[in-house]
Formats: structure tokens, C-alpha cells, sequence
């Protein structure tokens, strides 16, 4: 810095600065005392680039979106929160959690085994897990996360300034033995996917997590991250890690059940933490919009949603393409959510002739960092008529030339 500093003839801090700012954006990476290095891409939309554009007249299954029919209808409670603001509107220096969301909320996470902690609300899951990563870890800092993984929280690692270490995953959950590597080389925070993993349908089984408990005990300074956004999508119990660390975070969001609109995510974890969070959140947004969250107190008090009824939904439509797609000799997994991941030999050439043929898949490039290749079909809205066709059509746009398909783990 100090020799970049006098061929530029400004000050140090200045180049300070500028490096400081670098990070942030994501444009270098910092490795510790083996320097900074420019990364080959900006990391904020590097993957959002990665998109397929659906031409008229092709079948979208590409997006990862929810089933609008298994969606609740929002306008009554809406309506209902607004006539409670104008009663009792919100105002500076009130609190910025609903009480009633915190005690369900609560009241949930304690059913399904989450230890006790502080109750905060972010604008969706990526807003939450950012602003824990911040509270805990510096730039230069790592962080294992699943591979393949979600690509937007693929993204946010690096755009923080922090570095990405790839942990495998198969149908039970992320691998113990590259958990346990990631952490013994340094990594300092782990982000789990608890159920309806994206893109692979993974989750996190009775037995793998306890053994992933088994290696977080042995690291107890790790900051532990868990998403559970198919919280109310999913029907398989909930095998909770937090707490085997000394600072966790758990996140539930109402996205996939509710509506994606809605931008809403309950956040607990240790005290240390989600004070942290919620004060960084006093200087920024100060707050989610109380109408929102009264919103969706009314949604999860009114039964506005089956969960077992669009787990089964879900569940049916990938059992139902799994299965077409091994009778075809074709291995494909999607044990939770509404993903169906099937990995390829050559996933450039799958996706081209899948969308030549009418159906628009995601590229597995926008979740992988060094997993093998592999296409996401969101089931979300297939019909029971298109599987059997949609399958076949796999069947051909893979081909007997592509040779053996690897799996991901």
C-alpha cells in the first residue's frame, strides 16, 4: 500500500480505502498474508447471470419459483393488518418485532427442537444470513457452504469479502468428512440448508446430524448458519444443528410457503449474535413493516396454508419425475422441496437441446462451485401429464454418447 500510495502520490489511507472498497464490492478477494487478488468475475451478479432466456412457447421450469395455486391468498390479511395499524400505527422507537409473530415463531421453533434465543425479523433468509456473516467475520475470513449450493448466497460470500470453501452434499446433507476439512484448514462459519435444499432436494437426516454435530464439537468457535426455508413445504421432521457452536444462527422464511413477495424471514440464534444483527439493523431499515408481519401472524393463525397437503403436492410431482427418469437409467435426486437435480456429463449441451425441444431447465453453473455438472428442474408446476414426456425428453437431450453420469456428492 505504501508503495502504491507514493507512485500515485496520495496518501496511504487513501489506498487503504480504495482496497477497503474493493472488497466490499467483491472485486478482490483478501487471503491473509498471501495478499489480495482480483477475482475473474464481479461477484454480485455473477451467477444471476447464468440464466436460460425462454423464448415464447417453452415450457419454464427453470426459475425455482413456488406453485402460485399452493399459495395463499394474501388481500384479507392484509387488509385485516392495515385496520390494526390504523388503530395502533407504529412509530419511531416502538419495537420492531410483532409480539404475536415472535410468540408463533417461537412457539414453532421450540416444537421442532431449535434451542431457546431472540426472536428477530429480516426481509428474507439472504438479508438475514448477510447480516450474521457481518456480525461475526472480517474480510479475508471463510466459509464453508454446500456445493452444489444456493447461487445467490454463492454470490453474497465472496461480494462480502469473504472466501468460499466447497463442502460436498448428498440426499442426507452436507458431507461430515469435507465439513470437517473445511474447518480443521480454517474456515469460520458453516452454512447449512437444513430441508428442500436448492438446488439438490437434500435433507438433513437423524444420522448425518449427528455426525455433523459430532465434527462441530470438536470446532466450537464456528459461526453456524442454518436455513430452513422449506419450513411449511416439507414433511420431513427437522434435525436442528444450533446450538453445537458457541455463536448460531437459525432462519426461517415464509417465501416458499407464503409468497416470495412477502420478504420476510424469522431469525434466531445465541444472544451475542442476534444482538449484534439487530443493532446493525437499528442504522439501517430499522425495521420489517409491522403491517407485514401482522400480515403474516394472520396467515400462520388462520391455517392459510396446509403444510402436509403441499409437502404431499411437492412431494408427488418428484417422485413422479424421479422416477420416469430411472426407468430410463437416469439417477436424479430431489428428496425435499420442489427441485429435481439431475447431474449430466456435459451441461451446456443438455440444457441446448432441452430448451431446442421446449422445456427451459436451470444450468447446475449457477450452483456449483466445483461439484460436478448437473441441470435444476423446479416441479413445482408440472403436470402429471408432462412428466412422462419430460422425462423422455431428458432421456434424449443426454443421449447414449454422453457416457456415465457422475453423481454430485
Amino acid at each position: 500500500m505504501r508503495e502504491l500510495a507514493e507512485r500515485l502520490g496520495v496518501n496511504p489511507n487513501t489506498v487503504a480505502a480504495a482496497y477497503r472498497t474493493l472488497r466490499e464490492r467483491g472485486v478482490i478477494e483478501t487471503a491473509g498474508r498471501r495478499g489480495s487478488r482480483v477475482r475473474s468475475k464481479p461477484a454480485t451478479t455473477a451467477r444471476e447471470l447464468i440464466r436460460v432466456e425462454v423464448p415464447p412457447g417453452v415450457r419454464n421450469l427453470s426459475e425455482g419459483n413456488p406453485d402460485p395455486a399452493l399459495l395463499p391468498a394474501l388481500a384479507g390479511a392484509f387488509a385485516a393488518a392495515a385496520e390494526e395499524g390504523d388503530r395502533e400505527p407504529v412509530l419511531y422507537g416502538h419495537a420492531p418485532v410483532e409480539p404475536e409473530l415472535a410468540r408463533l415463531a417461537r412457539a414453532g421453533l421450540d416444537a421442532d427442537g431449535v434451542p431457546d434465543g431472540p426472536v428477530a425479523v429480516t426481509s428474507g433468509a439472504l438479508d438475514a444470513m448477510e447480516r450474521v456473516l457481518m456480525a461475526h467475520l472480517r474480510p479475508g475470513d471463510a466459509v464453508a457452504v454446500e456445493d452444489p449450493g444456493w447461487g445467490s448466497l454463492l454470490d453474497l460470500v465472496p461480494a462480502l469479502g469473504l472466501r468460499t470453501v466447497p463442502v460436498g452434499v448428498d440426499d442426507e446433507g452436507p458431507s461430515p468428512d469435507d465439513v470437517r476439512k473445511a474447518l480443521a484448514g480454517g474456515a469460520r462459519a458453516l452454512i447449512v440448508t437444513d430441508r428442500a435444499q436448492n438446488p439438490t432436494g437434500a435433507a438433513l437426516s437423524a444420522a448425518r446430524a449427528r455426525a455433523l454435530r459430532t465434527v462441530l464439537a470438536d470446532h466450537p468457535e464456528t459461526l453456524l448458519v442454518e436455513d430452513d426455508h422449506g419450513h411449511h413445504i416439507v414433511d420431513l421432521p427437522l434435525h436442528a444443528l444450533a446450538g453445537t457452536t458457541r455463536s448460531w444462527a437459525f432462519v426461517r422464511s415464509a417465501a416458499k410457503a407464503y409468497g416470495p413477495d412477502l420478504r420476510l424471514a424469522v431469525l434466531t440464534g445465541d444472544a451475542v449474535t442476534l444482538d449484534r444483527v439487530r443493532g446493525r439493523q437499528r442504522l439501517g431499515p430499522g425495521w420489517v413493516s409491522r403491517i407485514v408481519q401482522r400480515a403474516v401472524v394472520r396467515l400462520w393463525s388462520e391455517g392459510a396454508v396446509d403444510p402436509a397437503a403441499v409437502a404431499a403436492r411437492y412431494g408427488r410431482r418428484r417422485d413422479a419425475l424421479i422416477g420416469e427418469l430411472a426407468r430410463r437409467g437416469i439417477t436424479a435426486h430431489g428428496r425435499s422441496g420442489m427441485n429435481v437435480w439431475v447431474p449430466v456429463p456435459d451441461e451446456t449441451g443438455a440444457v441446448a437441446r432441452l430448451l431446442h425441444a421446449g422445456w427451459a431447465v436451470a444450468p447446475g453453473a449457477r450452483f456449483r462451485l466445483s461439484a460436478p455438472p448437473g441441470i435444476r428442474v423446479t416441479v413445482s408446476t408440472l403436470a402429471e401429464g408432462e412428466t412422462e414426456p419430460l422425462a423422455e425428453t431428458i432421456a434424449a437431450a443426454l443421449g447414449p454418447a454422453g457416457g456415465p453420469v457422475r453423481t454430485y456428492a
